[in-house]
C-alpha cells in the first residue's frame, strides 16, 4: 500500500459521521469517461513530477487521485483550469480539511483537499496556473499529499490532464506551462508592445517585436503573478513579479531589485503612476472585497472600491491627463468598467463591451496617443483582440487581431 492510500482519510470521516456522501454531493454511479470539454492540466507548477494514485475503497471515489513527491509538504497546488473559486476553507479540521473548490466554464468543478495553507477566496476568479495553496496534511489525513478530484454533474469523472485519461500509479510531468497576457511600452516608443509571461520554474517575459524575435527577459517563477511598470520614470516599462506566498513585489530595474510588501495572499497585483510623477508604483486588489488598495511613494494607502469580488483589475491613463486610472473587467459579460477622476475631484464610471468567453483583459496604448485602449486575449488561439478608439471609451472604434503567445 502506498503512502498516498495510507494517508487518504475520507473514508473514516464517512464511518464516523463526520462527512457524509450527500454533505459532498457524490454519487458512484458510472460513466463519465469521456474527454471533459475543459483542457485540464495537472494541479503542479510547470514540469514537476508527481505520482498520483487511488485505490477501490478511496474515499469517494476510486476516481479521486492521490498526488505525491518527495518532499511534498509545503509545495504550491495550482489550478487545473481557469475558473471561479466555489469554496475555499482556509481553517478545516475534518473531512477535506483547508480545501479549494474551482468551478469551471462548462459547470464541471476540481477539488484541491487537505491543503496545508488556501490562497484564494470564495467568489474570485482563478486562471489557469495560478496559486490555490499548499500541500498538508489537514482533515482527516494520515500524512502530506493532495487529494484531487475532476467532477462533473455532482458526480466524480475519471481524470484527464493534457487531452488524456490519466492512468492511476503513473508519475507525470505537469505541462502547466501557461502564458498570461501583459502589455506595455518596453522599448521606449510610446506604444504598448504585446507581452506573455510564460510561467515556469525560471520564468519569461516574453516581449512581441515585429520583424523579429521576441525580446525575452528572465524574471520570476511558475507561481509568480506579473506585473510591469516603469519603477525609475525612465519612459520604459520593467519587469516585475509579486510572490502570493510572501505578498511581496519584486520589482527590476537597471540599477538592480526593489521589493515592496503589500497585501494578503490572494489579492491581485496592479501597478500605476498613481499622482503622475513619472514613476509607477505598486498596488493591490483584494479579493475579499474588491477594493484596489494603492500604495504611494511614501508608503502610504489609498483604497478605492470598484467592481465584484470576481471581476479582473485592469489599470490605464483612459482620460490622457498622466495619471494611471482604474477599472475592472467582468469575464461573464465580457465588460471593462473604467474610472477616472475629473478635475473637481469627482468619480465617473463607464463600461465597454469587449471580448467573448473566457478572454483574459489587457490595456495598453496600441495607437501612441497617450490614452490607454483595451484589449483581450484569447487563451484557447492565443490572439489578442485590441480595441483602437480616440479614447478607451469611444463608441466608435477599430479592433485588430494578433496571435502572439502559446494557446492553451
Amino acid at each position: 500500500m502506498s503512502r498516498a492510500h495510507r494517508r487518504s482519510g475520507l473514508g473514516a470521516a464517512l464511518a464516523t459521521g463526520a462527512l457524509t456522501v450527500a454533505a459532498l454531493g457524490v454519487t458512484s454511479t458510472p460513466g463519465h469517461g469521456a474527454a471533459p470539454v475543459v483542457g485540464f492540466e495537472m494541479p503542479f507548477p510547470c514540469a514537476q513530477s508527481w505520482t498520483g494514485t487511488t485505490r477501490s475503497g478511496h474515499s469517494p471515489s476510486a476516481r479521486a487521485i492521490d498526488w505525491n513527491r518527495a518532499d511534498d509538504n509545503g509545495m504550491p497546488v495550482v489550478a487545473s483550469a481557469s475558473g471561479v473559486v466555489a469554496t475555499a476553507v482556509p481553517g478545516g479540521t475534518r473531512g477535506y480539511g483547508r480545501y479549494v473548490v474551482v468551478e469551471h466554464a462548462d459547470g464541471s468543478q476540481t477539488y484541491y483537499a487537505h491543503l496545508s495553507a488556501v490562497s484564494v477566496v470564495k467568489g474570485q476568479s482563478v486562471d489557469q496556473g495560478a496559486l490555490l495553496g499548499r500541500v498538508g496534511s489537514t482533515g482527516n489525513s494520515s500524512g502530506p499529499h493532495l487529494h484531487y478530484e475532476q467532477r462533473a454533474g455532482g458526480s466524480l469523472s475519471e481524470p484527464w490532464f493534457h487531452g488524456a485519461r490519466f492512468v492511476m500509479g503513473s508519475t507525470q510531468a505537469s505541462q502547466n506551462c501557461v502564458d498570461v497576457p501583459v502589455a506595455g511600452d518596453f522599448l521606449g516608443d510610446t506604444t504598448a508592445e504585446l507581452v506573455v509571461y510564460r510561467r515556469a520554474e525560471k520564468a519569461t517575459f516574453e516581449i512581441q517585436r515585429p520583424g523579429t524575435t521576441p525580446k525575452v527577459l528572465r524574471f520570476g517563477t511558475a507561481t509568480d503573478q506579473p506585473v510591469v511598470g516603469d519603477w525609475d520614470g525612465d519612459g520604459r516599462l520593467n519587469p516585475g513579479v509579486r510572490s502570493p506566498a510572501t505578498a511581496t513585489f519584486s520589482l527590476r530595474m537597471p540599477s538592480g531589485l526593489q521589493q515592496v510588501v503589500l497585501g494578503a495572499a490572494a489579492d491581485v497585483p496592479v501597478a500605476g503612476d498613481w499622482d503622475g510623477d513619472g514613476r509607477w508604483e505598486v498596488g493591490v486588489r483584494r479579493a475579499v472585497d474588491g477594493v484596489f488598495r494603492l500604495r504611494a511613494p511614501d508608503g502610504a494607502l489609498t483604497d478605492v472600491p470598484l467592481g465584484d469580488v470576481g471581476d479582473l483589475p485592469v489599470t490605464g491613463d483612459w482620460d490622457g491627463d498622466g495619471d494611471t486610472d482604474l477599472g475592472v473587467y467582468d469575464v461573464a459579460s465580457a465588460t471593462f468598467t473604467l474610472r477616472r477622476v475629473d478635475d473637481d475631484g469627482l468619480a465617473w464610471l463607464a463600461q465597454v463591451a469587449f471580448g467573448s468567453g473566457d478572454d483574459l483583459p489587457v490595456t495598453g496604448d496600441w495607437d501612441a496617443n497617450g490614452r490607454t485602449d483595451l484589449g483581450v486575449w484569447d487563451p484557447t488561439s492565443a490572439t489578442f483582440s485590441l480595441r483602437r478608439a480616440p479614447a478607451p471609451t469611444a463608441a466608435r472604434a477599430k479592433t485588430s487581431s494578433v496571435s502572439f503567445g502559446r494557446s492553451r
